[in-house]
C-alpha cells in the first residue's frame, strides 16, 4: 500500500513521522511522500524526514493508494473530492469538511468508487478511554471540558470546530440516541470566531452531555466525567495526564478485587466520598483504576486506518459518523448565533 500525506504542517508532520514508522515496520506499506502548498516548508519536511516532496495533488494521486489529508479545514472538500473521484483511499483530520452539503457529497463518493474515508476523532483512540470502556456501562450523564491556550494557528474556525468536536464525537458515539435538544452559549474575544463555548446536549434516552471549550486558558485541561446505568457507576478520565477511575454499584460477589490490601486501600479512597458504604445495604461500591497502556494514539488511528483498507471493515470513526459530529457542530453554533448579540 502506497501512502502519502497533504498538508505538511504542525500535525501534518506528526503523521509524515508516524507513517515513516509504520512503512519501516510494515513491508506491504512504502510512504510515496508529501504535498504541500508552501514550498519551503514542504521541502523542509521532505528533508527532514527523507520522504518524497510530491508537486502537485495529480502526483499525489498517481503516486498514492492512500493519503492523509491534515491542512486547514477549509480546503479538506476540494482536495478530498480530487483524491477520492482519482480512487484514494482518505484520512481526514477532524472535522471532516467545513460544511454538511460538502460531506455528503463526499460520503456519496466513497460508496460509489468502493473507497474508505477515516475522520482523525484521535480521541476515540485515547488509550485512558479505552481502559475504562469496558466498565462504564450506559451513561447517562457527560461532563466533558476541553481547555487550552490561545493559538493564532487555528482561529480561522471556531472553538466548536476546532476543540469541542473531539468531545462531541465522544459523546455521539457513547451514547447511542437521537438528539432531542441543544442549548448552546459562547463569545468571541481575541478572533473573529467563538473562542469560548457550551452546550446542554438532551437526547431521547433521557441522557444529558454539558459539553464545554474554551482557547482561553493558561493551561491545559481535557476531562470527561460520567454517571452511567447498568451498573450504576461513575467515571473519570483526565485524558492529559492518561489517569482513569471507576467507580460501580455492584454486589459484593461481584467486586473487582478479591485482595484484602487492595480492598483495604480502596476503601481508604471511598472514604473520601464521605458515608456512601454504609447506605448502600447489600450492595458495595466497587473502585478501578485501570492501568492505561501507554500508546501513541496517533499512530494507532493510523494504522487502524490501513487496516481498514486492508481488510475491507468500516473504519473506527467512519465518513457518516464525521459527518454527524459536523452536524451537531452546527447546531451548536447556530444555537448560540441566535442567542449571542456579538456574534452579529
Amino acid at each position: 500500500m502506497r501512502i502519502g500525506v497533504a498538508g505538511v504542517g504542525k500535525l501534518g508532520e506528526f503523521h509524515t513521522k508516524l507513517l515513516k514508522e509504520i512503512a519501516g515496520e510494515n513491508p506491504d506499506v512504502k510512504f510515496s511522500g508529501v504535498f504541500d502548498l508552501n514550498a519551503d516548508r514542504l521541502a523542509e519536511i521532505g528533508h527532514k524526514y527523507g520522504v518524497p516532496c510530491l508537486s502537485s495533488l495529480e502526483e499525489v494521486a498517481s503516486t498514492c493508494d492512500a493519503v492523509v489529508i491534515a491542512t486547514t479545514t477549509s480546503s479538506h472538500y476540494a482536495i478530498a473530492r480530487q483524491l477520492l473521484e482519482a480512487g484514494v483511499h482518505l484520512f481526514i483530520e477532524k472535522p471532516i469538511t467545513a460544511t454538511l452539503d460538502e460531506a455528503d457529497e463526499l460520503i456519496r463518493l466513497e460508496k460509489e468508487r468502493g473507497l474508505t474515508i477515516q475522520v482523525g476523532h484521535i480521541e476515540r483512540f485515547n488509550p485512558a478511554l479505552l481502559a475504562v470502556e469496558p466498565w462504564i456501562g450506559e451513561p447517562m450523564y457527560i461532563q466533558a471540558e476541553r481547555l487550552s491556550g490561545f493559538s493564532r494557528r487555528v482561529t480561522d474556525v471556531s472553538v466548536v470546530l476546532d476543540l469541542m468536536i473531539h468531545d462531541i464525537d465522544l459523546v455521539l458515539s457513547l451514547i447511542r440516541s437521537e438528539i432531542r435538544s441543544i442549548a448552546a452559549s459562547g463569545v468571541k474575544v481575541f478572533s473573529n470566531e467563538l473562542d469560548m463555548a457550551t452546550a446542554r446536549i438532551e437526547f431521547e434516552n433521557g441522557a444529558i452531555a454539558n459539553v464545554t471549550a474554551s482557547r482561553l486558558s493558561r493551561s491545559k485541561l481535557r476531562k470527561l466525567r460520567f454517571f452511567s446505568r447498568n451498573p450504576k457507576s461513575y467515571a473519570s478520565l483526565d485524558f492529559t495526564t492518561g489517569k482513569s477511575e471507576v467507580f460501580r454499584l455492584v454486589k459484593p460477589e461481584q467486586l473487582s478485587s478479591k485482595n484484602p490490601i487492595k480492598n483495604f486501600a480502596t476503601k481508604k479512597i471511598l472514604e473520601q466520598f464521605g458515608e456512601i458504604q454504609e447506605s448502600l445495604k447489600d450492595m458495595a461500591l466497587d473502585y478501578l483504576s485501570p492501568d492505561v497502556p501507554k500508546v501513541n494514539a496517533l499512530k494507532v488511528e493510523l494504522e487502524r486506518f490501513i487496516e481498514a483498507i486492508r481488510t475491507g471493515r468500516p473504519a473506527v470513526v467512519t465518513s457518516t459518523e464525521g459527518r454527524r459530529a459536523l452536524m451537531v457542530a452546527g447546531r451548536i453554533t447556530d444555537e448560540i448565533r441566535k442567542n449571542t448579540a456579538n456574534l452579529d
